[in-house]
């Protein structure tokens, strides 16, 4: 089965939870309220890589306050749809140290790769790590001491692809949140 083949039939077999509209209005709510947090601040904006760079991207146009930009790549599921141990690809370039972290990804879902990013950043000097999350998924699995500063949406306990989030690598770039049928 090719690759355009299986996501013709994934997408055939998922539910559209958010469209693209619905999304768009919950970024620009984000933004306005991290501007009303930050208050001044000058954080860094550390986007996790590949997940959260749509949504990072979007986000960081409805935001007023300057922001210094880095990003880090760290995964447990290169490409696979259940996640294992942690891989570092790239850690953060710019200083933490006293500063305010704006820490973007794509899902909270079990949060171990977020907390684990989350703690780095603590260690190398920050002030204070906001976890900044397109989406949260709701079940009771997630790893202690770790939830988001900023969410948009909250998930059902599926697999979900679509606007950052991939399906074997693929669908980043769909405009829209999809979840596989149970």
């Amino acid at each position: 089965m090719t690759a355009s083949v299986a996501l013709k039939d994934a997408l055939a077999h998922a539910d559209l939870l958010f469209d693209r509209v619905a999304i768009d209005t919950e970024i620009a709510r984000m933004a306005n309220e991290i501007d009303d947090v930050l208050a001044g601040e000058v954080p860094v904006f550390l986007t996790v890589m590949h997940g959260a760079l749509i949504f990072a991207g979007q986000l960081a146009l409805g935001i007023r306050t300057d922001l210094e930009f880095d990003y880090v790549h760290a995964t447990r599921y290169r490409g696979e749809t259940h996640g294992s141990e942690l891989h570092w690809l790239r850690r953060p370039q710019v200083s933490l140290a006293g500063r305010t972290v704006l820490l973007v990804d794509d899902i909270l879902d079990e949060g171990h790769t977020l907390k684990a990013v989350r703690d780095a950043c603590m260690a190398l000097g920050a002030k204070r790590v906001l976890v900044t999350t397109l989406c949260t998924k709701i079940h009771d699995r997630r790893a202690p001491d770790i939830e988001a500063d900023f969410n948009g949406v909250d998930l059902p306990d599926r697999y979900v692809f679509g606007y950052g989030m991939d399906f074997h690598e693929q669908a980043r770039n769909l405009p829209g949140i999809y979840a596989l049928k149970d």
